[in-house]
């Protein structure tokens, strides 16, 4: 390219771009940046990926309900209405 070249203002706006981006100044200010935006974004696709992680319950349904029975001087959670479980 010619001199005359680099005075095209597209050219001009391109190449000092270019300079500024992978000088080592700018690069150290938008390394930090990239990296939160990068796990950001890995973050939300996971979340994308599995909506419903929530400690293997879906998260439409309710937290079981629980019944605490003392005997003896202790007292004891159990979890009512289910399969399985003691309705006592």
């Amino acid at each position: 390219m010619e001199f005359d070249d680099y005075l095209q203002p597209e050219i001009a706006v391109t190449a000092a771009v270019t300079a500024v981006v992978f000088s080592p100044g700018a690069r150290k200010l938008l390394r930090p940046v990239m990296q939160l935006r990068l796990s950001a974004a890995a973050f939300a696709a996971s979340r994308r990926r599995e909506p419903h992680f929530s400690h293997g319950r879906s998260s439409n349904r309710p937290p079981p309900k629980v019944k605490e029975v003392s005997s003896g001087g202790t007292v004891e959670r159990r979890v009512v209405g289910t399969a399985g479980s003691d309705a006592s």
